[in-house]
């Protein structure tokens, strides 16, 4: 495969990525709701976010394997663990780095849920509030595209979906406000 190739497809993964990460933190800021949204009950909401979120996983290790491989963006294993010292847009590559650790102390949180308890595993699952905005600088700060209309479209529809899953969460009548 030419390097070409590798790019393309990176950049590709990287951006519905973020599609799937913009749809996994919208439907677990649903599922905590309380409230169905539209015909879904609240299990099959919780249910698409695990597999959502699971997609989006998969989605950014694709991203990382094929950025990893491809000569240009000269990444490093060192660079998936410790932010900022990437050669290529080193603050921006750095978040990225930032969101993956995020990404991956979630991963293992969510598998050791029961373990843990619910208490301790949603204070943690919270970090997922500073992942999304994280991967989101990450894309517009290191993708190549991040000035191309198109993209800022998809940025700013991405941005406007998780403001209004937490506006919607927000809202006085939300089902956890209701006795207070």
């Amino acid at each position: 495969m030419s390097s070409e190739a590798l790019w393309a497809l990176g950049r590709g993964n990287g951006i519905v990525a973020l599609a799937f990460m913009t749809i996994s933190v919208s439907l677990g800021i649903a599922t905590r709701s309380g409230r169905p949204l539209v015909a879904l009950p609240r299990f099959a909401v919780a249910d698409v976010h695990r597999f959502v979120a699971l997609a989006a996983v998969l989605l950014v290790g694709l991203h990382m394997g094929l950025l990893f491989m491809d000569p240009y963006a000269k990444l490093r294993v060192i660079d998936f663990v410790v932010p900022f010292l990437g050669k290529y847009r080193p603050l921006w590559q750095g978040l990225g780095t930032v969101a993956f650790d995020l990404l991956i102390i979630i991963i293992v949180t969510s598998m050791l849920r029961k373990s843990l308890g619910l208490k301790a595993f949603r204070v943690i699952h919270w970090a997922t509030y500073t992942l999304w905005p994280i991967a989101m600088a990450h894309a517009i700060g290191n993708g190549t595209d991040a000035f191309r209309i198109w993209f800022l479209a998809f940025a700013g529809c991405c941005a406007l979906i998780v403001t209004a899953s937490l506006g919607w969460r927000l809202r006085a009548n939300f089902t956890e406000y209701a006795g207070v």
